[in-house]
Order: C-alpha cells, then sequence, then structure tokens
C-alpha cells in the first residue's frame, strides 16, 4: 500500500528562508574532524570524555564510526585514545587523565581555551573570578575548575547582588562562550555598578558565531511569519536563537529534527524561516526544509548575510598519517 501523503498545510506558493550564518561553527567543525582523525589514525574505539558537541545526531554517527562516549574517565581503559570534548575540561580531569596514562587528544574549542587562559591571567594577579555562564553547562564547569582561587557563578542580574565580595574587592569576570554580548550586556553592568574597578576581556572576544547565529535569527524573524531553530534540546545556544526570534514578536519553535515539526505552527505561514544552532550539521537543516516542502512550501531560499570563513587549525597529533 502507498503511504498517505498529507494535504499541503502550509500557505500556496509558501517560502522558506535560510538563516545565514546558520549551523556549525568552526570549533564544531574542528572537534568532529578531530573524532574522526583520531579513528582513522588509532582504530576504534576512540574515547570520548562527554558529548563532543550538543547535539544527539552528530554523537550517534560518530558512535557508529567507533567512538565511545562517558562520562566519566574510570569508564575508560587505562592508556586509551582519549578526546576532550569541544567543551573543555578541568585540571582536576587533566590530572586524573595523566594518572591513567590515557592518551589524550583535546578537541576544546579555541575560543574556550582563550577563556580558560584569561581566567588564569586573573586568578595569578590575585583576583576573585566571576563566570557569567549557565550552571551545570560543562564549559562553565571546565572554566570554573581551570583556576585555583575563589571563582563564582552568575547567570543573571539577581545573583550579582547575592555576590560575597565586598566592592573594593580585586575583581575579574569572564564568560561563557555560547553566550553572546546581548546575553551578557544587562550581567556585565550590573557588575560594574557593583565593583567599580572590575576587569574582563574585551567585547570582541565574545564568540563570534553565537553572536552572529544571534544577529542573523534577528533579521530572519523580521521576514517571516514563524521561525524553526534546528538544534539539540540540550544546546544552550539553539535555545537562545529561539528566544531571540520570540524576542522579535514571532512565534519560534526549537526542533530537533524534521520529526519534530507540527504542522500547525507552519498552518497558513507564507514565510517560514529556518535557522540552527552551532552544534547542528547543514543536513539537519536540509532535512527540515524537505519536510516543509512536504507539508506545502515551495521555494527554499539562503537569506542574505556572509560566510564566516573562519577554520581553526587541528592539533599535530591528528595531522600524521597512520603507519
Amino acid at each position: 500500500m502507498s503511504p498517505i501523503v498529507p494535504a499541503p498545510i502550509v500557505a500556496p506558493a509558501a517560502q522558506v528562508l535560510l538563516a545565514r550564518p546558520r549551523g556549525f561553527c568552526a570549533g564544531v567543525v574542528r572537534a568532529v574532524e578531530i573524532v574522526e582523525r583520531a579513528l582513522d589514525l588509532h582504530g576504534a574505539p576512540v574515547y570520548v570524555f562527554h558529548e563532543i558537541v550538543h547535539n544527539g545526531h552528530v554523537v550517534a554517527d560518530l558512535r557508529t564510526k567507533g567512538a565511545v562516549f562517558v562520562d566519566s574517565l574510570e569508564q575508560v581503559p587505562k592508556g586509551a585514545v582519549t578526546v576532550f570534548s569541544a567543551h573543555g575540561v578541568s585540571l582536576a580531569v587533566v590530572q586524573q587523565s595523566q594518572s591513567r596514562k590515557l592518551q589524550v587528544i583535546d578537541a576544546t574549542c579555541p575560543l574556550v581555551t582563550k577563556v580558560h587562559l584569561q581566567a588564569q591571567r586573573y586568578a595569578q594577579k590575585g583576583h576573585v573570578i566571576v563566570v557569567i555562564g549557565h550552571a551545570g553547562h560543562e564549559e562553565v564547569e571546565g572554566t570554573m575548575g581551570r583556576v585555583e582561587t575563589e571563582v563564582h557563578l552568575v547567570s543573571d542580574i539577581d545573583q550579582v547582588a547575592a555576590l560575597p565580595m565586598p566592592a573594593d574587592a580585586p575583581v575579574a569576570y569572564v564568560t561563557q562562550t555560547t553566550l553572546s554580548l546581548d546575553d551578557t550586556r544587562g550581567i556585565i553592568a550590573a557588575l560594574k555598578v557593583r565593583y567599580p574597578a572590575i576587569v574582563g576581556p574585551e567585547t570582541d572576544d565574545i564568540c563570534y558565531a553565537t553572536q552572529n547565529r544571534q544577529n542573523a535569527v534577528r533579521e530572519l524573524a523580521a521576514q517571516v511569519d514563524v521561525v524553526l531553530v534546528v538544534g539539540a534540546r540540550n544546546s544552550s545556544n539553539s535555545a537562545r536563537l529561539r528566544e531571540v526570534a520570540q524576542q522579535q514578536g514571532k512565534p519560534a519553535h526549537l526542533v530537533q529534527d524534521e520529526t519534530g515539526i507540527d504542522p500547525a505552527w507552519v498552518a497558513g505561514a507564507r514565510r517560514i524561516g529556518i535557522t540552527a544552532g552551532a552544534s547542528t550539521p547543514e543536513v539537519l537543516v536540509q532535512r527540515v526544509a524537505q519536510r516543509l516542502r512536504e507539508l506545502g512550501a515551495g521555494e527554499v531560499r539562503q537569506a542574505e548575510g556572509d560566510d564566516e570563513g573562519i577554520v581553526f587549525r587541528l592539533p599535530v597529533s591528528v595531522l600524521r598519517r597512520a603507519a
């Protein structure tokens, strides 16, 4: 029996507009390629500490190739090839990997490494460190664990008032890279009021990919009736893209892939926007676009925007060829 094809739901000749830039950033491209090259060089299994990036499809694909994802280094056999995820790790994890004689390949995003170094420099100068970010996020835990001094986490403006340091204390802040300048502006302003002498990174140290994708979805939302954000539920930058679209007064929905689309969301829509978080592969964007075609959409085209053109170098340990 032939499958039943659903009747079109979107408006006749509805247009699908793809945000630009969207999807994979340079740090994610680098991290995924590191795991793939490690598998080519060493063969399976290659162990990966935490999800290499926050996307279940990416993780599942690498798992089929021989990657084994673990949440504890105790799950890794001594001496095994182990990749640290793009989110970075604490000094305690580094030390544990050394005690287990693991062959570590570090896939930490260079922008995260930059934050680690900033926090360490501030700590060496005697500053109390404030990390702006989301509690429980692997990147935040890694950054807080990179300094051996007093460190505090702030996730919103209200928490600034609860910080225990006096106003004249030497304080420095760093930020989670998956936050944008828009996300952190209010918190940084509140910190500067409470601690007039506070120091922190320049605004151009904010992750380019996060800010660019938020700028793009803001422009996209102004041109469409509804926005679909393709990304994992545990991806903070994907969730933020949905929030940014909603702040523009447009309905926006986060979907992991085409199976998550509720046809009611796009019923009657004349223009539908699609964007994707920095951990989302382009193939999922195209599958979502194809599903919209099945629901009656017509033309799919790119929104105006610039390609980022940024590439991060791979570590030397995965550039050599297998013997």
